[in-house]
């Protein structure tokens, strides 16, 4: 069912890394020309806010339809609303102030395409505790993950993620989340 008014933050993965080049201008207007509202991309890492007229899965299924058609490349997406960024910035038990929260930039918030059963989840954490320093805890359709010592050392691959949790997704840290909410306004 359509809505109206309604303010979106578009996380498009695995962007400009890989064969997945698009520049941000380019991306930002062929959303524009798919009437989605006022377009403003954020870094060029694929964080585009957008106003939509639709549920949100619908424009999921949209954006990925036109990266496909217009870039040719697949790539998932997942749209949330400021309030949603907001907790997932929020709920993330890794991030805040104190020795027993990490860096801005080390903390991340991976957004899902789905819930993933709670059994999967659980095996996650549990199999990686003896494996690495990560810490992972599980959101409503976010994974919280600090990577500590950086994302190119981890083993926790979006790969392994996916296959684990049986779900795609894509993640930024902290600090691009609050730069992207910032922007949301």
């Amino acid at each position: 069912m359509p809505k109206q008014g309604n303010r979106y933050l578009a996380l498009l993965g695995s962007i400009n890394i890989g064969g997945n080049r698009v520049k941000m201008v380019d991306l930002k207007a062929a959303f524009a020309a798919a009437l989605f509202g006022d377009v403003i991309t954020v870094a060029a890492s694929g964080n585009v806010i957008l106003d939509g007229n639709y549920e949100p899965a619908t424009l999921e299924v949209q954006l990925e339809n036109i990266l496909k058609d217009q870039f040719g490349f697949d790539s998932c997406v997942m749209v949330r609303s400021a309030a949603e960024v907001q907790s997932a910035i929020d709920d993330n038990p890794f991030h805040g102030t104190g020795p027993q929260h990490g860096s801005d930039k080390m903390v991340h918030s991976i957004f899902l395409s789905q819930q993933p059963e709670q059994s999967r989840a659980d095996t996650l954490i549990a199999e990686h505790a003896s494996k690495g320093s990560e810490r992972l805890a599980l959101g409503d359709r976010v994974l919280y993950l600090d990577y500590v010592h950086g994302v190119g050392v981890s083993d926790l691959s979006s790969k392994v993620l996916r296959r684990k949790l049986g779900c795609r997704g894509t993640a930024r840290n902290m600090n691009s989340l609050k730069n992207i909410l910032s922007k949301m306004g």
